[in-house]
């Protein structure tokens, strides 16, 4: 019998048995190695997304892990591989699949949401979605793969290019996550962040950092930029402030990528995008391209994935570990050990 952790209620987890099924053709038994805890598992953990999620929940999908045995028909991997997974199962019938936008398939399962996740000790999954990780990569710093896949989905919807200006506003992990990989596409980038802990750690990565709460971040950007404005910012904060401050920042034909979720709507300038002729763009999950783009920026070093993890917790802990979160403080990334950070553990 193997432990999973569940969501029940609004704020309440659980750490339960969990029975463990040969995987079916086309599936692989996974064994998780860390998981890291996301903002989407926060909204999930305060009941924000009850109408979403059937009780009882396994969370997470941000992962990495080895595998245990593969099913019928699953050719090219074997136990013991290293892998993380893209948590993105699609109909490929619905019109977006039929464009080629899988990825946000109008009936998109994504699996840790809409399905069973991975805070468990064994997870079964369709072999489809395995993302292969080299060997030299440690399995703790490659849980923030899938995180970083966003950011790499979001720079490029964003568009961009080598000696731009970029302001991110909010340096939470996804926020400095954006701002790295940005920075790795020759941008000039500004982190807009109120947490002290988050701006320090984004400096100690080499990123410049503006404290709104102390300083007129418009009027800075002015400064920086010589009056043009940003070419991209990014908001991240998921507060009505933020939007504010990513619409304000922008130049002549600058461009808004909308990363943060925002569950009520928010009032807008759109005057400001008439005369400066401003584009939005949103930008949810990724696709496989930006994952495997993803495993070479950690992998390489380009995001220093040790440096972006606060604390890892057992599985037992987990519940505690989502309070933690939610408190901030001097928190980024959480992760949940499942005790299976072993070659041999999963074989």
């Amino acid at each position: 019998m193997t432990l999973a952790v569940r969501y029940t209620a609004a704020r309440t987890l659980d750490t339960a048995p969990a029975e463990s099924s040969s995987p079916g053709p086309g599936e692989v038994e996974l064994a998780p190695a860390y998981v890291g805890i996301c903002g989407t598992d926060l909204h999930i953990f305060h009941g924000d997304m009850d109408a979403r999620v059937s009780t009882p929940a396994v969370l997470g999908h941000e992962m990495s892990g080895r595998v245990v045995r593969v099913g019928p028909g699953v050719a090219g991997w074997r136990p013991g591989d290293a892998v993380t997974v893209m948590p993105l199962r699609w109909d490929d019938t619905c019109p977006a699949c039929r464009a080629g936008h899988q990825h946000v398939c109008q009936h998109l399962d994504f699996i840790g949401i809409d399905s069973p996740g991975a805070m468990q000790q064994r997870w079964t999954v369709p072999a489809a979605t395995l993302v292969r990780l080299p060997g030299s990569l440690p399995l703790d710093r490659a849980a923030l793969v899938e995180p970083t896949a966003v950011a790499v989905h979001d720079v490029g919807r964003a568009g961009v290019r080598d000696g731009e200006k970029v302001v991110v506003v909010g340096g939470g992990p996804v926020g400095v996550l954006i701002a790295l990989v940005a920075r790795a596409s020759g941008a000039d980038v500004r982190v807009v962040e109120l947490s002290a802990h988050r701006r320090l750690l984004a400096e100690e990565l080499g990123l410049a950092t503006w404290d709104p709460a102390a300083v007129d971040v418009p009027e800075l950007v002015r400064q920086w930029t010589g009056d043009a404005g940003a070419d991209v910012a990014f908001e991240v904060s998921g507060a009505a402030g933020g939007v504010d401050t990513a619409v304000e920042v922008l130049g002549v034909r600058g461009r808004l990528c909308l990363v943060a979720i925002h569950p009520r709507p928010r009032e807008i300038n759109l005057h400001r995008f008439f005369w400066r002729e401003l584009t939005l763009v949103g930008a949810r999950l990724y696709d496989r391209a930006d994952f495997e783009r993803a495993v070479a920026l950690v992998a390489d070093g380009t995001i220093p994935a040790d440096r972006l993890i606060s604390r890892v917790v057992p599985l037992t802990e987990a519940p505690s570990a989502f309070e933690a979160l939610e408190a901030g403080g001097d928190v980024m990334k959480i992760l949940v050990d499942c005790g299976n950070d072993k070659q041999g553990a999963a074989v």
